[in-house]
């Protein structure tokens, strides 16, 4: 049964068609497209591929673009489900104080990392980012607890945002420097410190929490340009949502068959 699953976020569409929906599963196909071009689609990167047997998504984006998403799957006349986080799924227990107000994408990221612990046999704490056009620092304990995160403003944002409310500043074309001497060194230099050091302070509040070095998984479209910026060790997953996504279609199906079963024998 084959999956394609759904990343949408605020800029972009992120999409890949697997052969069935497991950890591990092959990709047969994947793509990019922002989001206003989503209505190219059908004519464009999935004119040739071949009909999912099982849509699954994560939306952060505009219920209107929701919708526009959902007609291009007409062509396929494939109902997609979309991610709604719950109070646990796919070994992960959420503690957000209102679960179903968590960001799906949020909630999808930390399930694909905690998937990947779980296949490594590492049963420990993990800081998972996601640097984007705002990024989102989280906290999972060594048991699958999600016991919170922080979210800040991307590069982006931050930039605009000291632009329109300072006289003199433009966005820069800098680079990030140890200790920056001109202006437009000193604004991208300030905007990486500040994701570095919010990740560091998750990082070192996680370990003094759990009393054991957490795992850091990082992701997202802008995370390269973290990377050589980072002050705790991490991996880049860019796969990550997509991990995520294959856990909670794999549950889903297999809860699915097992009602099916039970029905069955009754």
């Amino acid at each position: 049964m084959s999956l394609l699953a759904l990343d949408v976020g605020n800029t972009r569409l992120k999409w890949a068609l697997y052969e069935r929906p497991a950890m591990g599963a092959r990709m047969l196909a994947h793509g990019v497209q922002f989001l206003e071009n989503i209505d190219k689609l059908t004519e464009g990167d999935w004119i040739n591929l071949r009909p999912p047997r099982m849509v699954l998504g994560s939306v952060v984006a505009s219920d209107a673009i929701k919708r526009r998403v959902e007609a291009q799957l007409e062509i396929w006349d494939a109902a997609p489900e979309w991610v709604v986080p719950s109070a646990a799924e796919a070994g992960v227990i959420n503690g957000y104080d209102h679960p179903a107000r968590l960001g799906a994408d949020r909630w999808v990221a930390m399930i694909g990392a905690r998937q990947r612990l779980l296949a490594r046999q590492q049963l420990r704490p993990c800081v998972v980012v996601m640097v984007g056009t705002a990024v989102t620092v989280e906290a999972l304990d060594a048991e699958g607890r999600f016991l919170g995160g922080c979210i800040l403003p991307g590069h982006g944002i931050m930039l605009r945002a000291l632009e329109s409310g300072t006289a003199g500043l433009h966005v820069p074309t800098g680079v990030v420097k140890p200790f920056p001497s001109n202006t437009s060194d000193a604004l991208t230099s300030g905007g990486t410190f500040a994701i570095a050091g919010a990740v560091q302070r998750m990082f070192d509040q996680l370990a003094q929490h759990c009393g054991q070095t957490p795992v850091c998984y990082m992701t997202g479209g802008a995370a390269w340009k973290m990377a050589p910026s980072m002050s705790v060790p991490f991996e880049l997953v860019d796969t990550l949502i997509f991990d995520g996504l294959l856990a909670i279609a794999h549950q889903r199906a297999s809860d699915r068959t097992s009602q099916r079963l039970a029905s069955s024998t009754q």
